[in-house]
Order: structure tokens, then C-alpha cells, then sequence
């Protein structure tokens, strides 16, 4: 058995799977072990791929001299290099992902004080409380994080962090239900 004779069937199985579940996953049908098998089984993909062009080397280096082959293989190189640019990614993300801490503490400075409430397992009058010892004015539990903030002329960060007990913050301290002896 040669390289050629099972290399190219590699490469079109592996594609069958990585096309399949790669449409699934566009149109966000995660069933099932869609997602896993896309990522993991990309590499047998790769790895098809890669065979089957060492076994077609001859034919694949002729392609080169082809002004319209040289166009599609540039034209791929050039938008695989500008998806990897952070330019045109969607707001702020690490490493590809949108970072859960940064969602989180943007959901909480848009919320009333009413709802960091329910979040802290806290009335709104003993949060208003512990931004008063910080000198921070928050008589309307209705306001938001950000509302008070800009009211107090402290930064929404310094707020939460007054909140939340954070020292470096503003805050003084453990929030109720903080354990670090783990």
C-alpha cells in the first residue's frame, strides 16, 4: 500500500468531518461532540492534507506556475494572515475569546445598586452604607454602578471595588460569604 493510496482518502474523510461540523458550528447546532470533534479532528485533517500533498509534490509544485493557482493560494495565505490580526477582531477579547471577568464586571457596572445587591447577598442600604464610608454618595439604590460613580466622580472600578471589599479598590475589606481558607 502506498502513501498515495491512503492519503488522499485521509484527506477527504478528515474533510467530511471538519466541513460537517464547521457548518454546524456557524449556525451554532452544538449537538452532541460537535464542537470537540471539529477542533481535535482538524488535526487528522491537517495531517491528510499534508500527506496527501507530499504524495502529489510533483503536481502540487506545478501549481506555481499558474498565474490563477498563485492567485487562490495567495489570496488564502493573505486572509488567513489578516483573521489572525487583532484589528478586526469584535471588541475587546483574549486570546480569541471574550474575557469572562471583563463581561462581568461590565453587566455589573450597568446594574443598579439593587441588583449588586442581590449579586452580594446585601440590601441596597447596607451597600449604600459601605459606599458612604468611602465617601461615595449612593442615596438612590436605583442608580447604576456607572450613575454613581460619575455622580461621585470615582471611577465605576473603585466603586465595585468598594462594594466587593477589595483594599487596592477602595474597599476595606472580606465581603460576607469571601472564604480564603480553602
Amino acid at each position: 500500500m502506498t502513501l498515495k493510496s491512503w492519503a488522499t482518502p485521509l484527506a477527504i474523510g478528515a474533510f467530511i468531518i471538519s466541513g460537517v461540523t464547521g457548518l454546524l458550528l456557524f449556525f451554532d447546532i452544538e449537538i452532541g461532540l460537535v464542537e470537540p470533534v471539529h477542533k481535535w479532528l482538524s488535526w487528522l485533517f491537517l495531517g491528510g492534507i499534508l500527506l496527501h500533498t507530499a504524495s502529489n509534490w510533483k503536481v502540487f509544485t506545478g501549481y506555481f506556475s499558474k498565474k490563477a493557482a498563485i492567485g487562490i493560494i495567495g489570496a488564502a495565505a493573505l486572509v488567513t494572515t489578516l483573521s489572525l490580526l487583532p484589528v478586526f477582531g469584535e471588541g475587546e477579547k483574549e486570546h480569541g475569546k471574550e474575557s469572562t471577568g471583563k463581561a462581568a464586571v461590565q453587566a455589573l457596572e450597568s446594574s443598579s445598586l439593587e441588583t449588586v445587591a442581590l449579586v452580594l447577598k446585601a440590601t441596597p442600604e447596607e451597600l449604600a452604607a459601605r459606599l458612604e464610608k468611602e465617601g461615595i454618595d449612593a442615596a438612590n439604590a436605583s442608580m447604576t454602578i456607572a450613575e454613581i460613580a460619575q455622580k461621585s466622580g470615582k471611577e465605576e472600578r473603585m466603586v465595585l471595588g468598594a462594594l466587593f471589599g477589595n483594599p487596592e479598590k477602595g474597599g476595606e475589606g472580606r465581603v460576607e460569604g469571601d472564604d480564603d481558607d480553602h
